[in-house]
């Protein structure tokens, strides 16, 4: 994961990877942050903590 600060907008850039079912298996996910992870970005000197999750809805059958 990239976070960079410009004009005061957190940009972030995460790897796609192949749709997997999540942890509930309601969704599958095709980006994550594997939890809650510091970033090179820095705000007063602090890290930025970002976590994220991108999902897709599974096609209805």
């Amino acid at each position: 994961m990239k976070t960079t600060i410009k004009d005061n907008v957190l940009h972030i850039e995460i790897p796609l990877h192949a749709p997997r079912p999540s942890a509930t298996g309601k969704t599958l996910t095709v980006a994550s942050s594997n939890g809650n992870k510091p970033t090179e970005a820095t705000i007063n000197g602090l890290p930025v903590i970002v976590g994220v999750n991108a999902y897709i809805k599974p096609a209805e059958r």
